[in-house]
């Protein structure tokens, strides 16, 4: 049996999340906080709980500084984002915080419980419609990011098959789908990642698809097989 918190300030919403658990993972239990000081608190006095849906709108904290409050309090503990905040940045600054994973409150009933399967189990969640979407050019760059020659240096050293990987990562499909749609074996995926992270010189998934920045992979890819003129 499974132990999870909901942490969302709309009670309605919350019952919404009780049914959706009481059909997709029956016997199941779920602790509900209205704000962060009341999920730190329950989470404290429940040790027994697998993982924590956090929205980002509560009313005691701001963006993700509830899921930061929750990683340094209790680190071990998985917490997954549940917002309707869509934007891919907010999606990868919360995996990089710590989150477990990303589910959008517009993700479909079945969707939302396959989701929670996943996480359960121990696996990462990317919500992939999110994950497809481009991302928007900065106004600016982030001083710490690498310039996009550096970058495309770096992508330059993949492989076809790494690059198309890295383009899938990117979509956050999980190394089963990948699998499927490339025709390969489950752990050649797992090859090819590890790949990618070592001539990225990245850690994660998450910082692989960082370092490709706002390079269009496909666009990448297509270039190498160009007819040269």
């Amino acid at each position: 049996m499974h132990t999870l918190m909901v942490a969302d300030d709309h009670p309605l919403f919350r019952e919404a999340i009780g049914a959706v658990i009481t059909a997709g993972l029956p016997g199941s239990r779920l602790l509900e906080a209205e704000s962060l000081a009341h999920a730190l608190e329950s989470a404290e006095q429940h040790a027994e709980v697998d993982l924590v849906l956090l929205d980002l709108g509560l009313p005691d904290a701001s963006g993700l500084e509830g899921l930061k409050a929750l990683r340094e309090a209790h680190p071990a503990l998985p917490v997954a984002i549940l917002s309707a905040d869509q934007e891919r940045r907010t999606v990868l600054e919360a995996i990089e915080l710590g989150a477990v994973g990303y589910i959008p409150k517009s993700t479909p009933r079945r969707e939302l419980q396959a989701a929670l399967t996943r996480l359960l189990e121990g696996q990462l969640y990317l919500p992939a419609e999110i994950m497809r979407r481009p991302p928007a050019a900065p106004s600016s760059p982030p001083a710490e990011a690498p310039p996009q020659d550096a970058q495309r240096r770096r992508l330059a050293e993949l492989t076809d098959k790494q690059l198309e990987v890295l383009i899938r990562l990117s979509r956050g499909a999980s190394n089963k789908v990948i699998a499927r749609e490339l025709e390969i074996a489950e752990t050649t995926v797992k090859t090819h990642v590890s790949a990618i992270l070592r001539k990225l010189g990245v850690a994660g998934r998450v910082q692989a698809i960082l370092a490709a920045g706002a390079l269009d992979l496909e666009a990448l890819l297509a270039e190498r097989h160009a007819p040269s003129a």
